[in-house]
């Protein structure tokens, strides 16, 4: 039985994962060694040594979530506490929580700091998940079948917003869309929802327009058409981050080889770091990050489609989802396509709440393929052996009479 569970696991996709996690650590070692020095105060090696743990602590989460079946995640033992944890935990945010990057949305304990709205991402995908899975047989009656689960994703929105986060709420937002559109209602629910959402979005709109629509916010927009017009002031992150693309061309300047994480590139070990990726790997670094986490999205997409299970298949489609959302924002912020955001690109960027929470999501990835291909190799087979056994046995009974 361990045996056969063991051939089952994808281990195309588990070899990607650590790959680029492997690489993450690396280019973390790389782009934080003189902000470390320079502006924190601390050796080379410091943020180095702590992704590090963090990826020592991912590995554990991950083993245990790739064996964990994933099928009990959707009882209400477990469903309950998730979704009660996950708005207590935001709910304290705005009594205990820690400011940074102008948003109260950190626990800081000592040196380490516990960012809550990254689990809550999780949170919500095996919660919809999960509701949306129990509900396939009326999913297309309105009231019943498509309202009700959306309650705990607007009060999830909600406290995350008025951090304010605008960044990570919108991103939830989008992966419950994903998830939404991929659970069996049709189009005619999905376009009603979405009306109601525009009706309801628009006064918080008017309402909250001058925090949302702040002058920082709006000059985040306005530098992407030129930020070296304001190269000094609001377009400094991304004109310097044009110019470590620029810099790194082909082949890139070498590893280590960087000159604008030398205090010309702010946050180049988290939000930024693939713009020192491309400065000193060039193309091939840049090029092999985009093509792994290409994978990765893709792979999760298929296995949601070989998935019979409607919980295992919403569980694939969310994680997905929310790895390519997150990667196409940092990405894009990166290259002056979108506003930044301040989104780190997962396994590669530094920071422990997002490579756990990305190692217990991929864990949980794993574990529904494991599923998917032990069904198909296993199940089946046992099954057709049956069917030829009670076929044959009917043969020798007819021969006997």
């Amino acid at each position: 039985m361990i045996k056969k569970i063991l051939k089952s696991y994808d281990y195309s996709l588990i070899i990607s994962i650590i790959l680029l996690s492997i690489f993450g650590l690396v280019m973390v070692y790389s782009a934080s060694m003189a902000s470390a020095v320079q502006r924190y105060g601390v050796s080379s090696d410091y943020f180095y040594q702590k992704q590090k743990l963090f990826l020592l602590g991912a590995a554990f989460f991950f083993v245990l979530f790739s064996a964990f079946p994933y099928k009990a995640m959707k009882s209400n033992k477990i469903l309950g506490p998730i979704v009660f944890l996950s708005l207590i935990g935001l709910v304290f945010l705005f009594i205990f929580g820690h400011v940074a990057g102008n948003a109260q949305s950190w626990f800081k304990i000592g040196s380490f700091g516990l960012q809550p709205s990254e689990f809550v991402k999780l949170c919500v995908i095996i919660y919809l998940a999960a509701v949306y899975a129990k509900k396939q047989s009326y999913i297309n009656q309105f009231n019943n079948g498509v309202v009700p689960p959306l309650a705990y994703l607007l009060l999830v929105c909600a406290l995350i917003a008025i951090q304010p986060d605008f960044g990570t709420a919108g991103i939830i937002a989008l992966i419950a869309a994903a998830m939404i559109l991929s659970s069996g209602m049709n189009f005619k629910n999905f376009a009603k929802l979405v009306i109601i959402g525009m009706i309801v979005l628009l006064p918080v709109l008017l309402v909250l327009q001058g925090q949302i629509f702040s002058t920082k916010r709006v000059d985040r927009i306005s530098v992407l058409k030129d930020p070296f017009a304001v190269e000094q002031t609001s377009g400094y992150h991304l004109a310097n981050s044009y110019i470590a693309i620029g810099s790194g061309g082909v082949n890139g300047l070498g590893l280590g080889r960087g000159i604008e994480k030398l205090g010309y590139l702010p946050e180049s070990h988290t939000d930024f770091i693939m713009a020192v990726i491309a400065e000193e790997l060039g193309v091939w670094g840049a090029g092999f990050v985009i093509i792994v986490l290409g994978y990765i999205v893709l792979r999760g997409i298929y296995i949601s489609l070989q998935c019979k299970d409607p919980f295992g298949s919403l569980l694939a489609i969310g994680i997905s989802s929310m790895i390519g959302i997150q990667s196409f924002v940092n990405l894009a912020g990166v290259s002056g396509v979108i506003p930044l955001t301040g989104v780190p690109l997962p396994f590669i960027s530094y920071g422990g709440s997002s490579l756990i929470q990305l190692a217990i999501a991929t864990g949980i990835l794993v574990n529904v393929s494991m599923f998917v291909n032990y069904e198909k190799k296993y199940k089946n087979n046992t099954q057709e052996q049956k069917k030829h056994s009670s076929k044959h046995s009917g043969n020798v009974f007819q021969i006997r009479t």
